[in-house]
């Protein structure tokens, strides 16, 4: 997995019908596009893994895997391309999804937080004041996370309006993503909640040396 994944991670063409005999955890991370635009963007982009039907199934399989058991009250995906798998992810579990978004979009009441994405930008995520109720448990999902501020942002608002990222017998849980670098922020999330991911580990240090 390991060689192929670096080969087809430098690879721009990609068979999408494709599906290895043997379907080992992380197979689709070698679904994932190289970034061809240059330092302004992510190194990575998923969304080839998405378009990909088994690749997409196995994905959010993986993801949800460590919660089994776990009790989850709604899902909640971070904007933008969190949306994507915590949509999935809600749809198999069979609960509500709540969108976290960048400011200005939402027209409604809404509960501000500002934070400093893996590009060093200043932004300010919302969410909307009614959808959390006091001790609802959430499972936060993005696509990735690099240096955890856009995630720790979203715990922050989740928390501030009562929610629980945090599942059965107040033991953390609740967040999923891709790939968790293991940078400061990275191990300050999963240090205090309980994450799923679905990079092997023999694959974590290329990701986290990128």
């Amino acid at each position: 997995l390991h060689a192929q994944c670096l080969q087809r991670l430098q690879s721009p063409h990609m068979d999408l019908c494709h599906v290895p005999a043997t379907r080992e955890k992380g197979w689709y991370l070698a679904l994932m596009a190289p970034n061809v635009k240059g330092p302004n963007y992510a190194w990575l982009d998923p969304s080839r893994l998405y378009c990909h039907p088994q690749g997409l199934q196995d994905c959010v399989a993986d993801l949800l895997q460590p919660f089994q058991g776990d009790a989850i009250d709604m899902v909640a995906g971070i904007d933008a391309m969190g949306f994507i798998l915590g949509a999935a992810a809600a749809a198999t579990l069979q609960k509500g999804f709540l969108a976290i978004r960048k400011a200005g979009h939402l027209c409604v009441q809404t509960v501000a937080q500002p934070y400093t994405d893996y590009s060093g930008r200043e932004k300010v995520m919302e969410v909307r004041t009614d959808a959390i109720s006091p001790g609802q448990r959430i499972l936060l999902v993005d696509q990735w996370v690099e240096t955890g501020g856009t995630m720790r942002a979203a715990i922050e608002l989740v928390e501030r309006l009562g929610g629980v990222v945090a599942a059965p017998l107040c033991v953390p849980t609740g967040v999923a993503a891709i790939c968790m670098e293991n940078s400061e922020g990275g191990k300050w999330i999963q240090e205090r909640y309980k994450c799923s991911h679905c990079v092997p580990p023999r694959l974590q240090p290329h990701f986290d040396q990128h």
